[in-house]
């Protein structure tokens, strides 16, 4: 009688892509019952880890301050007593500007989460190591910095053009090669060709003074653009397929990389290697402010926000979330940095680890609604009075000349209202505050992209 699959199902094998060759080998070579159970012993699988049964613990620091916060707070918390049934989390924490990010069971940006030796790539998303970076330009004029920041930034869809590219390090293009997830010669070319640009969404360039020294302060804001996108997508292949092996009532988009095998030591490399590039790519831009303006710069320091951070055996996930805990940041450079809104000042912070914090604080004022909704709700009024109200007093800027208003203050929480709960928890202690003078962020690069410029053209 010809061994089938069902043979191996009866045998307690779970479907798996080796099943073909096992049974061809098997049938090919007449294997007896002892012979066959010998040939398959390499192929035995582990057992399957289940979901915890009810939510592990999690810190709440967020409330409703108003009643049109209430279903993004009760959003939130419902999707972190899903997501904390994954096998793999020991506990987590909500902050003050959280707010969900897609169906239940999905990390919310504000989440904290500490897994036991796994990286979820899911829980870092796509805009690996989004981060801040000050640089402290001394009494500088804010406009001239804002005008020469805006000369040579690049914000939109895609890399810089031949012959206006940032150089992308040596020594970083050599290591991407070394590594497994990112020596990718298409990838490496996608991050020279990103170099000293910011993308679109929230990500902005914003200049302010500085309310202890009066100091004039350039903050870049963003992640790891392509580069970082293709090494999440590449990642979630990965931890999806160990989730089917080891897990799959795990939810996909909450998939793990175990990291004592080859692929998680590997992974782990990788997130370093793109965190040195996002760093990388803010110095660009703040050495090219600099440059253009001949002066030195008086201080500089950064941080992430959205990344994972290793204490031994435990991984702790910040999907939007401060780090203030030393232990997380391998070359600290100063104080953290939480942007609020292009009219709140940006607050300069230090803390500590405390029993409500798990070591972050948040990182930015987050959303109670969705971009599509705070449209709706701005309806009758025009783009332009709504950018008029909203950027009274600032020098705001759209670097592709059409204002988004999805990302003007009243699209995010009350920044008063955050400070307020920051307090009200003790999640960290504002140090400075840099006061607003202007920005720029990408605009609304939908409403002219090339793509809809090409059918436009085809019309004609």
């Amino acid at each position: 009688m010809e061994f089938n699959g069902n043979n191996l199902i009866e045998m307690g094998y779970r479907p798996a892509k080796w099943f073909k060759e096992a049974i061809e080998f098997i049938n090919e070579n007449n294997l007896d019952q002892d012979q066959i159970k010998t040939y398959l012993e390499p192929f035995r699988q582990p057992e399957l880890v289940p979901l915890h049964e009810t939510a592990k613990n999690f810190v709440i620091n967020i409330r409703a301050e108003h009643e049109s916060e209430n279903d993004n707070v009760e959003k939130v918390i419902n999707t972190m007593n899903i997501l904390m049934k994954t096998p793999t989390l020991i506990e987590g924490a909500v902050m003050p500007d959280a707010c969900p990010t897609g169906p239940a069971g999905n990390i919310p940006v504000g989440g904290v989460v500490v897994a036991k030796n796994a990286i979820h790539p899911g829980f870092h998303s796509a805009d690996i190591c989004c981060s801040v970076m000050l640089t402290d330009f001394g009494k500088a004029d804010p406009k001239e910095v804002l005008d020469a920041a805006h000369s040579v930034t690049h914000f939109g869809y895609g890399g810089r053009p031949r012959g206006e590219q940032m150089p992308m390090s040596q020594e970083l293009m050599d290591a991407f090669r070394e590594n497994d997830f990112l020596n990718d010669e298409k990838l490496i070319s996608i991050a020279r060709s990103h170099m000293g640009t910011q993308g679109d969404g929230n990500h902005f360039l914003f200049v302010g003074t500085s309310r202890n020294t009066g100091n004039t302060m350039l903050v870049t804001h963003h992640g790891s653009r392509a580069p970082g996108a293709a090494l999440y997508d590449k990642g979630m292949k990965v931890a999806n397929r160990f989730r089917m092996e080891i897990s799959p009532e795990t939810l996909r988009e909450n998939a793990w990389i175990p990291y004592d095998t080859e692929e998680g030591k590997s992974y782990w490399e990788a997130l370093q290697l793109i965190r040195a590039w996002t760093k990388e790519n803010h110095t660009s831009i703040h050495d090219a402010v600099l440059n253009k303006m001949e002066v030195e710069k008086e201080d500089r320091y950064w941080n992430e926000h959205n990344f994972v951070f290793k204490d031994g055996d435990l991984f702790y996930h910040a999907k939007g979330a401060t780090p203030l805990d030393d232990k997380f940041l391998p070359d600290i450079t100063g104080p953290r940095l939480i942007p609020l809104n292009m009219a709140e000042p940006v607050l300069i912070v230090k803390g500590t680890t405390n029993e409500r914090n798990l070591g972050f604080a948040p990182h930015g004022a987050g959303r109670n609604f969705s971009r599509t909704q705070h449209k709706k709700s701005l309806a009758h009024k025009t783009i332009e009075e709504v950018f008029a109200e909203e950027t009274q007093g600032l020098d705001v800027r759209f670097f592709t000349n059409e204002i988004d208003i999805s990302e003007l203050p009243t699209a995010y929480k009350s920044a008063k209202n955050v400070r307020a709960q920051i307090e009200e928890y003790g999640l960290c202690e504002v140090l400075d505050e840099v006061m607003p003078y202007g920005c720029i962020m990408a605009g609304d690069v939908q409403k002219n992209a090339p793509w809809k410029r090409k059918k436009k053209f085809r019309k004609g």
